[in-house]
């Protein structure tokens, strides 16, 4: 099987992080051939431009009509074009060998305003906007270069914030591709203009990476005021004739590793279109592409190294942690089971204690069964301890028993005496089915002596009543809030600081480090994920049963 075919016309980079070399390597990460037509050879490193020796535009065309002849492309990008003349000379070229054919053209138009990149000589910009600019599919500028471009025509449209980066993508649309690509690496934003933004106009589509979704708030709550990036994107593509504008918006990464980080999105997009992705789809992807390169970095040179572009090319179905995703396993873990988490980190019984209307006997039956189950719950920390072969493991297995023995002596005895529950009453309750089932599942996984899995059984119970009480603790800080954390009024307030308190969620962030530590020492297979996911599935559709047991009191 053939691969898809790109192409890309730009300057060359000798430092590899930008030009033909970023796109090239680009392209053969995400699995395209890659050909190259060089308009600037460019004398450049990671600490800036140097020197620029442009092509002759005649030895551009013949590049060109080389490639074009023999390997052809699905889909062209176009970088550093230079010239008047080298713009004029691709621009017929294009034009001559796809008259029959569908062009797919990507245009970077780098040069325009951007440092540190071969520049355009003077009286080509005109010439960019109305010679390639109308035969591209999508054209990629960002802040600066959006400005020059819309002042050229006339437009003295200032870019400064998020709500003004709509007005002049629509703008940019006019010139004749078929969708825009307003980059906002350089506009800085925040997710509540993000949200301002969606109020006033609801039909916009959101595509977001490398941020926490809803119930994640154990993961680290996202700051109001954290910086983000946003690039929109108006595509003019869909069937219905209209324009869909959307945004795509994740963290910004402060790295030093961002040499050629546009060469390399534009690239990877064209590797999506080329994939026959839509546009929206292509987009979507080359992001996310170019956000892990920048997390996975490593330092090259002495200035602004350049991004990993082979990142993909390591077998790591789910990330490793860094700064703003401290805990990418137990993200993904959440994610793929993000409906049975909501329905059992928002459960009825969990509404009802924050609103204190849970019915007292459903309480102190989850009283009862909660004693039960620290019973299985702690034996299966001890059995981990029991089948390590780690110290690690061993003393954090037995700090859990621990634990689960302090809490018994002291919360769960004064949570007793308050509600009126005896020792005796504890201990002649008898199990629900609902609690034997649980429990008996956690030993079965325990015996079976994979200490991941077991974690993976074990962490839906200590994660979740953390991410409850986080999210009770959320709700209460809403206007007219539904949640009472008057203890005068609600006799759960108790329940609710427990597990959204400091010491509760102390436990929880350590469980989040042993969960990640299998993840980020050996790479975790689709297969072993698979395996883990359906650990923690069952065990989370569990929870939920057994709050559905306290409900119902059976």
């Amino acid at each position: 099987m053939s691969l898809p075919s790109a192409l890309t016309i730009t300057e060359s980079d000798p430092s590899g992080g930008a030009g033909i070399q970023a796109d090239l390597k680009t392209f053969t990460a995400l699995n395209c051939y890659g050909t190259s037509v060089i308009t600037a050879l460019t004398a450049q490193n990671t600490n800036g431009m140097h020197g620029v020796h442009a092509c002759p535009s005649g030895f551009v065309k013949d590049q060109l009509v080389s490639v074009l002849d023999d390997t052809g492309a699905l889909v062209i990008k176009t970088g550093t074009l230079c010239s008047e003349a080298t713009i004029r000379v691709v621009a017929s070229t294009l034009r001559n060998y796809f008259r029959e054919k569908t062009l797919r053209l990507v245009c970077d138009p780098v040069g325009v305003s951007t440092p540190g990149r071969a520049p355009l000589e003077d009286g080509a910009l005109g010439s960019l906007i109305d010679e390639i600019m109308p035969l591209a599919t999508l054209i990629t500028p960002n802040k600066s270069e959006a400005e020059l471009i819309l002042s050229h025509k006339g437009k003295n449209i200032k870019i400064s914030s998020l709500a003004d980066m709509i007005p002049a993508s629509k703008e940019l649309l006019t010139l004749g591709s078929e969708a825009v690509l307003l980059k906002g690496g350089h506009v800085t934003t925040t997710i509540t203009e993000v949200y301002e933004l969606l109020g006033k106009n609801p039909t916009i589509s959101v595509n977001k990476y490398g941020l926490l979704d809803e119930n994640m708030n154990i993961l680290g709550k996202d700051d109001q005021t954290s910086e983000l990036v946003v690039d929109v994107l108006q595509d003019s593509s869909g069937s219905d004739g209209g324009v869909q504008t959307s945004l795509f918006v994740g963290p910004r990464v402060k790295s030093a590793h961002t040499h050629g980080v546009g060469c390399t999105l534009s690239a990877a997009i064209v590797c999506g279109l080329a994939d026959r992705l839509t546009i929206a789809d292509a987009v979507r992807g080359g992001t996310m592409y170019t956000y892990l390169g920048i997390l996975h970095a490593l330092p090259v040179g002495t200035g602004h190294s350049p991004l990993n572009h082979t990142h993909s090319l390591v077998s790591r179905f789910v990330p490793r942690p860094f700064p703003g995703d401290s805990y990418p396993l137990t993200r993904v873990l959440i994610s793929s089971t993000a409906n049975m988490w909501k329905e059992y980190v928002e459960h009825k019984f969990v509404k009802e204690v924050g609103k204190g209307q849970l019915d007292k006997k459903c309480f102190v039956h989850s009283i009862k069964q909660g004693y039960h189950y620290l019973k299985y719950y702690g034996r299966a920390y001890a059995l981990m301890a029991a089948k390590s072969t780690s110290f690690t493991t061993m003393t954090a297995a037995t700090q859990s028993v621990g634990d689960v023995l302090n809490f018994i002596s002291t919360n769960h005895k004064e949570l007793c005496i308050r509600w009126g529950v005896s020792e005796k009453e504890l201990q002649e309750t008898p199990e629900s089915a609902a609690t034997t089932a649980y429990g008996a599942y956690i030993m079965d996984i325990g015996f079976q002596g994979d200490t991941v899995k077991l974690t993976m059984a074990l962490a839906p119970c200590l994660l979740g009543y953390g991410e409850a009480g986080l999210w009770l603790i959320e709700e209460s800080k809403r206007p007219d809030s539904w949640v009472v954390m008057d203890e005068t009024l609600n006799p759960y307030v108790s329940w609710i600081k427990e597990f959204s308190g400091e010491t509760y969620q102390k436990e929880v962030k350590a469980g989040l480090t042993t969960i990640e530590g299998f993840g980020s020492t050996t790479p975790v297979t689709k297969e072993r994920f698979e395996e883990l996911v359906e650990v923690w599935k069952r065990c989370v559709v569990m929870e939920k049963g057994f709050w559905d047991m306290i409900i119902s009191l059976s």
